[in-house]
């Protein structure tokens, strides 16, 4: 019965338009009612509670960082170099996404943002060299995904806060799922090409062109060295990572790139601002939820229907994805990671799953979302910077969709796809 005051609440609210946030407040309100125990001070307190949390401060720090690494000239840097080195053959400027997109995934964190800058480079020269944009646009979007994968993600902060994990090896255990992503991507594009790109590209290799673009973006290549490198070694926690990524992008920005100003600052903290207290308000308004799911015993529910599964490792991890790709078509990334990280995160543990491997997967699904209408975030940017009909990108992103799909099925298949490489980064 609780199950379904739950899910009726949050689905009455959202149907009334209400924003994810307060439908998630109003949630937990009913909860209490039908417990019979409504307190507003109890609210209050939980609310407060739920971001008072110093994990959390990474947040705001990776936002920040995001934004001065786009006016700071990083993001062109790094595209210019992906340009320089596979622009030339055909489909390059495809290659060239994919390329750009990991480097910038292990600098940003935020899907949106990477996807954002990368459309806004990308998209004009695709149309100006004669691509198929509805399709390029697809491709862009499924790159930009892997943004919450590969570190510094801000989701993986955001589960990690939630099942109480170490945010460290799930930072370490996303790199080289994150770098198979990118790897699906370049052999389905490859796939593709043919059918979307001219037959011939505009430009050829040219070697001191390649040497100017990397002399140029070493210091963008240093970024994500520096971040991984720091916390693999213990020099600094995610939190303070966020701190360095910030400080290291406004400093190459202004002295190195001198494309950022002092004017520009705070314009560009007003900025990071605002997406933070949305993400923090939504975590906040998450975890009172999240709480009072587990005072009515909601995980032990969905625990006794899916304990059939609990002795089949493969068959419940298949249960528990599909439940987050249905969910994903109606929840953006971070709503579904705080609802279902308290219901299914004792489910994983009684079934003896490795939660950082579950981690990883979850988030990975999640980010899978982020490209599945209606909401479906990330294809709505890229819609909207390509100008763009949603239904048109749409259909230019499944075969993209499709790869990413079959790979997060390969790694429900073989775990160790996820877990022998992360154990040589820990």
């Amino acid at each position: 019965m609780t199950i379904f005051v739950f899910i009726a609440s949050l689905l009455g609210a959202m149907a009334l338009g209400m924003p994810i946030a307060f439908a998630l407040l109003v949630c937990g309100v009913a909860l209490m009612l039908f417990m019979g125990s409504f307190d507003t001070q109890i609210l209050a307190q939980n609310l407060l509670e739920g971001v008072n949390n110093y994990p959390l401060m990474a947040v705001p720090f990776f936002m920040l960082a995001g934004e001065l690494m786009n006016a700071g000239g990083i993001s062109t840097r790094i595209i210019a170099m992906a340009e320089a080195l596979v622009g030339h053959v055909r489909g390059g400027l495809g290659y060239v996404a994919i390329i750009a997109a990991l480097v910038m995934a292990s600098i940003s964190g935020s899907a949106v943002a990477d996807t954002a800058a990368l459309a806004a480079v990308l998209i004009p020269l695709m149309r100006k060299a004669g691509y198929d944009i509805p399709r390029s646009s697809g491709l862009i979007a499924a790159g930009g995904i892997i943004a919450p994968i590969i570190p510094p993600s801000i989701p993986f902060v955001i589960f990690g806060v939630t099942a109480q994990i170490s945010i460290t090896k799930l930072f370490l255990a996303g790199i080289a799922p994150g770098l198979m992503m990118g790897v699906a991507l370049w052999f389905t594009w490859w796939l593709c090409a043919p059918k979307s790109t001219p037959p011939v590209e505009a430009r050829s290799f040219e070697l001191p062109r390649l040497g100017r673009a990397l002399r140029e973006g070493v210091w963008a290549l240093a970024l994500p060295v520096l971040i991984i490198g720091g916390m693999k070694f213990g020099v600094f926690t995610p939190t303070e990572a966020a701190v360095v990524a910030a400080v290291y992008a406004g400093l190459v920005g202004m002295f190195v790139y001198r494309e950022l100003s002092l004017k520009a600052l705070p314009q560009l903290m007003l900025a990071a601002v605002k997406m933070s207290s949305v993400v923090m308000f939504l975590v906040a308004a998450a975890l009172v939820s999240a709480w009072l799911i587990t005072v009515v015993n909601i995980p032990q529910e969905v625990n006794a229907m899916l304990r059939p599964l609990t002795e089949h490792k493969i068959l419940l991890m298949f249960a528990m994805m599909a439940l987050v790709v249905v969910v994903g078509t109606a929840l953006d990334l971070m709503p579904t990671v705080m609802i279902l990280t308290p219901v299914l995160m004792p489910i994983v543990k009684e079934a003896g799953i490795d939660p950082i491997y579950f981690g990883v997967l979850f988030i990975m699904n999640n980010a899978i979302g982020l490209l599945t209408p209606p909401v479906g975030t990330v294809l709505n940017v890229v819609a909207g910077v390509s100008r763009e009909s949603l239904g048109r990108v749409t259909r230019g992103v499944w075969p993209f969709l499709l790869a990413q799909l079959i790979l997060l099925t390969l790694f429900i298949l073989f775990p160790a796809l996820v877990m022998v490489p992360a154990r040589w980064f820990y």
